[in-house]
């Protein structure tokens, strides 16, 4: 079997906000290589609709010390203070940076950077909402990752579009590089580098109904976990209030901070119940637990399971001009004009706030003590630096990114004149390729489609946005069995060229993996605390569980440590708002 070998200083996976904020900062320090399985402006952080947070005040006063309070108690106290403190703080400079790098933002008639309000974030520490997000229409991922990836190509970054990793070689405690396969002609790659940067982004296809895009399987976080790294806080994924109704497609928070009301099907403006000062634009956690509250109760429109978004009463030019991408997917996807009539809406699986554990830098942790895995980083959602501890804040994700990018990528840089260059063993090679051979001439009865099909919805039944022991217990014996099933699966597909049935069986197995970290982790937490929610465990138990989660993989099966939150400045309080 051919290998083809390529040597980088810095290999970075993914080619999103994270990973190319990163390239950016490499590329000036040696030779940068970012691969992707998309083309690089395919990649889900275009997504990303409503905004990214930064405290300008370009509207309203506003100061980054009120921005971090925002983010510690919209992650219902688990964020780490310092990790918050530093990207809340950084938020400004960045949001000039990416304003000079080309980032179109819309502006105020002033020709300042425009803002508008967004879910849980407030001013004067929680007495009315604030202006903080900073936004492009509702296609600010789009601007921003177009933005970066042109400057990563000015600069001399080289992408290879359309590349599946298969495997992160690390041995010794430290990375030496990446096995990778070529989708187009499913040829084999080796990548030797001093350093490598996680950048792959969330796992949200483990759930029946997400806003993810389907390259979103978490199969990095999985690579690192099967090798005895640990994952933190995987118990903690958000659930995005507005997803549309049957589909899961995102309806940015931006359309409640234009003024969008939910309304149930007593024509009620319901989250006055739940949230009284700032209603529709409390945290998500809070928003989903109260939008399902009302279907359960009864109150869903007709009597069936999901409420309506409601933005008739703001002015068309408005949505035109602030919204017009949501606009066109209503039109779309539902047949609506949302200027002449309500969305139905209801929560989808969104964001990962847990994820592979790191420093402040973005360096990876091996153990709950801050030991560190030599040359190997992460940054963006498949990184748990832990700013977002049980819940994040709407428009603190691109922040995340492009603020944790840039200091991985810094920190990986600092490093590359004394480094060793890694080397990726034939053993290692061979061992993937004997795994990709086995799949490929499987003769099992299962479909990849049938038992991903079984995972996402058991994994959306009892362990979304309501959980309970008896539930997670379940789950966690399903996918026991789907792990079997996965055993038997086989391919009709035997060619080399875009073989994404190949490729889809690869990522279901990683897939089976998190799931079952999750659920796991999900019920170790005998209590709730912001995404998560226990039915049975209905408070929050700061006493025994104001504590970080780190899942590893042993011959015993999963175990856990737990690590204490960094708590700086505010004092867990009740989540009033």
């Amino acid at each position: 079997m051919e290998i083809n070998k390529h040597y980088f200083d810095t290999v970075i996976i993914g080619s999103g906000l994270a990973g190319c904020r990163a390239a950016i900062e490499c590329i000036n320090h040696g030779t940068v290589g970012v691969l992707s399985k998309l083309y690089p402006t395919r990649s889900h952080s275009t997504a990303a609709q409503g905004g990214i947070g930064a405290a300008l005040g370009n509207e309203e006063e506003d100061s980054p010390e009120w921005h971090t309070y925002d983010t510690v108690k919209g992650s219902d106290f688990l964020g780490d203070q310092d990790a918050i403190e530093i990207m809340c703080y950084d938020a400004i400079p960045t949001i000039i940076e990416l304003e000079h790098m080309g980032v179109p933002f819309s502006r105020t008639k002033e020709g300042k950077i425009a803002q508008r309000r967004f879910g849980g974030h407030t001013r004067e520490f929680g007495k009315a909402p604030v202006r903080r997000a900073c936004y492009s229409a509702d296609r600010t991922g789009h601007a921003v990752l177009f933005a970066l990836y042109e400057q990563s190509q000015l600069k001399g970054v080289k992408f290879f579009q359309e590349f599946q990793v298969l495997d992160i070689v690390v041995e010794n405690n430290a990375v030496q590089g990446i096995i990778a396969v070529n989708i187009k002609d499913g040829s084999i790659h080796v990548f030797e580098s001093k350093a490598v940067i996680i950048a792959s982004g969330g796992y949200g296809k483990i759930f029946k109904v997400t806003s993810n895009a389907y390259a979103s399987t978490g199969e990095c976080l999985s690579m690192l976990f099967r090798q005895g790294l640990p994952l933190e806080d995987m118990e903690f994924f958000q659930f995005h209030p507005t997803g549309l109704y049957g589909l899961g497609i995102l309806i940015t928070e931006g359309a409640r901070g234009e003024g969008g009301i939910l309304i149930n099907g007593k024509g009620e403006r319901f989250m006055e119940r739940y949230a009284p000062t700032i209603k529709d634009l409390a945290p998500r956690d809070m928003v989903s637990r109260a939008i399902l509250t009302e279907i359960r109760e009864g109150r869903g429109i007709d009597g069936k399971d999901y409420v309506y978004l409601d933005l008739r009463h703001i002015d068309r030019k408005i949505l035109e001009e602030r919204l017009p991408e949501i606009t066109t997917f209503c039109k779309i996807y539902m047949g609506i004009d949302p200027s002449e009539a309500p969305i139905p809406v209801v929560p989808t699986a969104h964001y990962a706030m847990g994820g592979i554990p790191t420093d402040i830098d973005g360096r990876v942790l091996r153990d709950i003590d801050g030991s560190v895995v030599y040359g190997l980083y992460a940054a963006g959602e498949c990184a748990c630096v832990s700013v977002h501890g049980a819940n994040r804040l709407g428009c603190n994700s691109l922040l995340d990114t492009v603020v944790f990018g840039r200091r991985a990528g810094k920190a990986a840089s600092s490093t590359l004149k004394t480094a060793q260059k890694g080397k990726v063993k034939k053993e290692r090679i061979s061992l993937i390729a004997d795994c990709i051979k086995m799949i490929r001439n499987s003769k099992g009865r299962e479909t990849v489609a049938s038992v991903r099909k079984d995972l996402q919805a058991a994994m959306m039944d009892k362990c979304s946005v309501f959980r309970t022991e008896e539930g997670l217990k379940e789950v966690l014996e399903e996918i026991k069995n789907l792990k079997e099933r996965y055993k038997e699966i086989s391919i009709t597909d035997k060619s080399t060229t875009f073989n994404t049935e190949l490729l889809e069986a690869i990522e279901l197995g990683h897939m089976l993996t998190l799931s079952e970290v999750i659920v796991s982790s999900a019920l170790q937490r005998t209590e709730s605390r912001g995404a998560h929610y226990r039915e049975d465990y209905p408070k929050r138990d700061d006493e025994n569980w104001l504590k970080h989660t780190f899942a590893f993989q042993t011959d015993k099966g999963i175990t856990f440590k737990f690590k204490p939150v960094k708590i700086t400045r505010f004092k867990p309080e009740e989540r009033k708002y």
